[in-house]
């Protein structure tokens, strides 16, 4: 009834409160139809419909800026801002981004899709709004986990010291990240601050007051005053006044009632003190007016029985029953690189008591929930915190565990200071497994896991690894815990290849390679990295039938690679490609270049991989294609680089010269032939 007649928040507006509540309903009734059939992320959305519907009921966005954190929980934001039509196509192949996404829309104020960035963009946001003299207002909200990571902190920290009566934060409390909230400040915000017995009693205080004062900011001096003893009896003090901030909560997230009364509260009550601040800001003694924190309890997966009692199956899906609720699960020929990797981790722990597992708030993701059903005792989840992560799992390193610290490509990117601070100077012997790395399809450029070997092969000591498969997967994960190297091991999101596994784990020749694929007179060599081997191998078999000999190698080792055999590669071929599913800049490619030119060789190089830009949403599948890293791809563009090569080998028509002064000349053609990158 009302679904189709909101494009945008001024059509909001127009609703009364009982219409809006109807709104919601159909909201997100349409948000369970559409991702039903193209998936997404189902809990975290659900859980804010009605807050975001009051938010933009309440603000006047986009001037007052909303700014999301984990861009996830972005759903019915975008719905509201005139994208409902288009909805139908997120995370889909030139369709909506699942995330906040600047170039999207003026209502997305800045993109997101890592945790924990909001409150310092809302902070910048909200401090140039100062500067620049206007009344516009900029309202963060965080939660899904965020509050577990220090960069938060960090922002809240700056706030309380700026104090900017035009920032709002919402802590979005649904006491879930994607796995369960961990740690001491989680069990704080569940039980200390969210007191019943004190927040009654301010309340009671505060409508006594109304009853004497029509300012807001008055109101709020007073019961300040007044209710500091009982906070402090009852709160041990607010965590967040102490930061800076005007505590307000908890409320009911999915009261719209409660939510509505509350936001105009707050909006006017920092209208108020935007002016107040105004009117004392050449007072040396006024020492300003704080930002306000409105603490939300809402519940993930809201409205969707299943999600709301499992919300971590439900943080991201491919699709799921209308009837049953239940996820839709695909037939799977092979298990996942991710399933491998946590059976082999959970093997070798069985017998080695020094093996202790560490993740970031992604058990589930990473597949060591397993390894925490069976060792509990030596399971270490320390939340939204990679930085941590590493820094706590060398110093475990260096004190005789042998920590599995398990993180995704992209998310390793936040800990890069501790790899080389904490572990690289110090010789550490940690062994990092990325998973998700490469391509990873719907969740686009935020969570593409395309720069760790790039980012990690500048730094000394490290030795990266990339399967080719999951039974080198599982020999890798022995090798990496115990080559006493410090050691990442990357591998794709996805299932394996259905290959036999072998019964008993083998360490691998450290920065040895295999040659898969051997020829008496090869023309071409295909050196590729983990997911890229097995399209390296279906390329060699059609070029070959093409009348093009065809050899292929399994880097294993993108650092150190293994030199002495491409060395002997590059005397018996034409043309060496490179292929991976990473940035071609500084990956297995540039490693390649770099060994021929260290060692004198001058010969054409063709470079496969990630080209230098951000890759966009959309199927793995397509994504790779684009990329030309799939077997159609490397087959076509070997074959545009051998026409060149091959050319330079045609004798041209000189008016004189003898057949050997052509000869000679063609072999100089081809030495002059620059290397490519694609």
């Amino acid at each position: 009834m009302f679904l189709e007649k909101i494009d945008n928040p001024d059509d909001l507006k127009k609703l009364n409160i009982a219409e809006l509540k109807l709104y919601t309903e159909e909201l997100r009734a349409y948000l369970i139809e559409v991702m039903s059939k193209v998936g997404g992320h189902v809990a975290a959305n659900l859980g804010v419909v009605e807050l975001t519907a009051a938010l933009h009921y309440v603000f006047n966005t986009p001037s007052d800026k909303l700014v999301w954190d984990v861009g996830h929980q972005c759903y019915a934001h975008k719905i509201i801002t005139g994208r409902r039509k288009a909805f139908p196509t997120i995370r889909q192949d030139g369709g909506l981004s699942g995330f906040t996404k600047l170039t999207e829309s003026p209502y997305d104020s800045f993109g997101a899709g890592h945790s924990s960035t909001s409150v310092s963009a809302g902070l910048g946001f909200a401090e140039s709004e100062w500067v620049k003299g206007t009344n516009n207002q900029v309202v963060t909200i965080i939660g899904d986990g965020a509050l577990t990571a220090g960069m938060a902190y960090e922002g809240l920290n700056h706030a309380g010291h700026l104090r900017r009566p035009n920032y709002i934060v919402i802590f979005n409390d649904n006491e879930m990240s994607i796995s369960e909230n961990v740690g001491a400040l989680a069990k704080f915000f569940g039980k200390r601050v969210t007191s019943k017995l004190y927040n009654r009693t301010r309340d009671e205080i505060k409508l006594k007051l109304k009853a004497v004062s029509t300012s807001e900011l008055d109101i709020y001096e007073k019961v300040k005053t007044l209710s500091t003893a009982v906070k402090d009896f009852f709160s041990a003090s607010s965590f967040f006044e102490a930061l800076g901030f005007r505590y307000i909560g908890p409320i009911d997230g999915h009261n719209m009632d409660e939510l509505i009364k509350t936001l105009e509260s707050v909006k006017s009550l920092s209208q108020e003190a935007i002016a107040h601040s105004k009117e004392n800001k050449n007072n040396p003694d006024f020492e300003g007016n704080p930002p306000i924190l409105v603490h939300v309890k809402t519940k993930k997966g809201s409205g969707l029985a299943t999600a709301e009692q499992r919300p971590g199956d439900f943080h991201g899906v491919s699709g799921f029953s209308k009837d049953t609720g239940e996820p839709v699960k695909k037939a799977t020929p092979a298990p996942s690189y991710t399933s491998i990797f946590s059976q082999t981790v959970c093997r070798m722990a069985e017998t080695d008591q020094k093996i202790v597992a560490v993740t970031a708030a992604m058990p589930d993701g990473t597949g060591l929930n397993r390894f925490q059903k069976l060792y509990p005792e030596r399971f270490y989840d320390v939340g939204i915190a990679e930085q941590h992560a590493v820094t706590f799992s060398a110093a475990m390193r260096l004190n005789g565990l042998k920590p599995v610290v398990a993180i995704y490509s992209t998310f390793l990117q936040r800990a890069y200071d501790q790899l080389i601070h904490d572990v690289a100077i110090q010789k550490i012997p940690l062994a990092l497994f990325l998973d998700r790395s490469g391509l990873v399809g719907a969740d686009g450029p935020t969570h593409h896991g395309i720069f760790d070997m790039s980012y990690l092969r500048c730094i000394p000591g490290f030795h990266i690894m990339a399967p080719k498969d999951e039974n080198e997967l599982q020999h890798m994960v022995f090798t990496a815990l115990n080559c006493e190297k410090l050691v990442a091991v990357r591998f794709p999101r996805g299932e394996g290849l259905g290959v036999s596994l072998d019964s008993q784990l083998k360490m691998l020749l450290l920065g040895k390679s295999e040659k898969l694929i051997q020829h008496i007179e090869p023309e071409v060599c295909i050196w590729a990295a983990g997911s890229c081997v097995s399209p390296a191998l279906g390329a060699a078999k059609e070029l070959r039938s093409k009348g093009i000999a065809c050899e292929v190698v399994n880097a294993r080792f993108i650092k150190p690679l293994d030199s002495d055999a491409l060395i002997k590669d590059s005397n018996r071929v034409k043309l060496i490609v490179t292929v991976e599913e990473g940035a071609v800049i500084g990956g297995l490619g540039a490693a390649v270049l770099e060994t021929l030119a260290v060692n004198n060789i001058s010969m054409p190089v063709l470079n496969l991989g990630i080209p230098d830009e951000f890759i966009e949403h959309g199927n793995q599948s397509r994504l790779r294609e684009y990329s030309h890293i799939d077997e159609k791809g490397i087959v076509s563009e070997v074959r545009k680089r051998m026409d060149k090569i091959k050319a330079k080998f045609v004798p041209k028509k000189l008016a004189t010269g003898a057949p050997a002064t052509v000869a000679l000349n063609a072999i100089k053609d081809l030495e002059s032939v620059p290397p490519v990158r694609h």
